[in-house]
């Protein structure tokens, strides 16, 4: 899994020239976007969703369920985000949309999402197979874009982006790696409770997914300013097991980052420790990527100091095997 998080800046350029070699053919007219999708399959979709909400022509929602909206039709693009082709909710989401006539594009390695495709005449992105679907978001996301800038629903330039992006984590891979040990030392045996101050929810989910999958830990998240209006008053009491992790970008809201700056010293008097995480980078793109690739180091550094393997999900194996006795 090191490998796999070291290799992210050129999976990234990787996914670009796969996304400039794919032929992509629908060009039908929308008024919506659903991206359906689940884990690390389906995390791309969240990130996107909020990295392009400004200048999105058109709604872009998130699925992550067996059943899509009752109101999807002609004029709504499905984009099917399965990195197996497999995942079972995504395939039955797949099968409600094409019955509801909807425009489908699918990004995937393989499965029965590529079978879908095929037998349908979809057009249908296919990425490099063989790991687990988490290490491979940068595929997912890249394919996401590229699909959403041929359709003109969002500006061409976040190819660009993302191609200057991959570039700047390189150049930043040592100050990454180093903070991220520090951090990783002050998260072990602890239990993370990650802040997301702005709009970038999707990036500390993904930051919490990965300390679930690869750090073998449990943590929350929740974001401002909405956790002002609940979470907030449950920090009335010593928490000594918990950490305060903030990611923050410089895109923030003014109003929010002062929220954040009156309720530290609360986290400051009950938590363990506070840790804030500002991004880097010249644009969203590179500080959303940027926070992903230093939160994907702290998973595996955790997992490290733990001494554990941060590759094995036994118990979603398990979860499986189960699931496929019961019909």
């Amino acid at each position: 899994m090191r490998d796999l998080v070291k290799k992210f800046p050129q999976q990234l350029e990787h996914a670009l020239e796969i996304a400039e070699q794919s032929v992509i053919k629908g060009s039908d007219p929308c008024s919506s976007v659903i991206i359906t999708g689940l884990g690390g399959s389906g995390i791309g979709g969240t990130i996107l969703s909020e990295l392009v909400g400004e200048k999105s022509k058109v709604p872009v929602l998130v699925n992550k369920d067996y059943s899509l909206p009752g109101w999807i039709n002609s004029q709504t693009l499905v984009l099917v985000s399965s990195y197996s082709g497999n995942t079972e909710e995504t395939v039955t989401a797949m099968e409600q949309a094409l019955e509801a006539g909807a425009q489908v594009v699918c990004i995937t390695s393989g499965g029965k999402v590529m079978e879908m495709a095929k037998a349908h005449g979809l057009d249908c992105i296919v990425i490099p197979g063989g790991m687990p679907p988490r290490s491979c978001l940068g595929y997912s996301l890249v394919q996401l874009i590229r699909v959403m800038v041929f359709r003109q629903l969002i500006p061409s330039s976040y190819l660009e982006e993302i191609k200057l992006a991959a570039q700047f984590l390189l150049s930043e891979a040592e100050p990454i790696q180093s903070l991220s040990k520090a951090i990783a030392a002050r998260l072990v045996n602890k239990i993370p409770v990650l802040y997301a101050i702005g709009n970038c929810e999707g990036v500390i989910v993904r930051f919490r997914q990965q300390i679930n999958e690869n750090s073998k830990m449990l943590c929350w998240h929740h974001i401002f300013p909405e956790m002002n209006h609940n979470e907030l008053v449950g920090w009335t009491e010593p928490h000594p097991d918990k950490v305060v992790v903030s990611f923050q970008t410089t895109f923030t809201n003014k109003r929010t980052q002062k929220r954040y700056e009156i309720c530290r010293p609360v986290f400051s008097k009950y938590a363990a420790d506070i840790v804030d995480v500002v991004a880097k980078g010249r644009n969203l793109t590179e500080q959303f990527l940027y926070l992903v690739h230093l939160g994907d180091w702290i998973s595996v550094d955790i997992a490290d100091l733990r001494g554990i393997d941060a590759v094995e999900v036994n118990v979603i194996n398990h979860l499986k095997n189960e699931l496929a006795r019961f019909e």
